[in-house]
């Protein structure tokens, strides 16, 4: 019985910090000055580095611990970020083995990114074909989602393909708002406000 509400409790736990990360990440990323915000990602880093290495059974913590990451190697920029993208790829790869379902399919939305944001080899393991088959499967298991149809619609924009690219960012900004996560909603639906006047 005490074994069941250790586990009840450490999975509230677990649970909180996600949503703490999940909501931190968000200021980070739309609302610290820009010259802290790279300071702001490093220190939120290694608070999502502890929480998924204390649950390495949670998909969706790996998850986190890597967007994280990733997001910090984009403002840090420059060969150091390389490290840190090689590091949120593998958590991603471990996260599809635990839950490839896990936050609607997160993982692999975020892998996708990464596979056509950094650059191909030798430099990197960028590539545009393996981002199009994540994306999509991304797409499948969160067809209307705000995040797999702006990063589908963003990868098809730096192709060129700027109807398709249209099309999924309109998707994008029609999504339903997601309960808890206003913040990042705000700051997605304004991303994707810049990608469609591009086009």
């Amino acid at each position: 019985m005490l074994s069941l509400m250790l586990l009840g409790c450490t999975a509230a736990y677990a649970q909180s910090d996600l949503v703490n990360i999940q909501n931190q990440w968000a200021v980070c990323q739309y609302q610290a000055p820009a010259k802290q915000k790279e300071h702001c990602l490093e220190q939120l880093s290694t608070i999502a580095d502890q929480a998924s290495a204390a649950n390495g059974s949670r998909a969706d913590l790996l998850i986190w611990s890597a967007i994280v990451k990733s997001s910090w190697a984009g403002e840090k920029g420059g060969l150091g970020a390389l490290d840190l993208v090689k590091d949120a790829k593998m958590k991603l790869e471990l996260a599809l083995k635990l839950d490839p379902k896990a936050l609607d399919g997160s993982a692999y939305t975020s892998l996708g990114t990464l596979y056509y944001q950094v650059p191909g080899w030798p430099i990197g393991f960028g590539d545009k074909k393996q981002a199009e088959s994540l994306l999509k499967q991304a797409l499948q298991i969160n067809p209307t989602g705000i995040d797999p149809n702006y990063f589908y619609g963003d990868f098809l924009l730096e192709q060129g393909r700027k109807a398709d690219a249209k099309l999924y960012l309109q998707k994008a900004l029609a999504a339903t708002a997601r309960p808890g996560r206003e913040l990042a909603d705000k700051g997605r639906r304004e991303e994707i406000q810049k990608r469609l006047e591009k086009l």
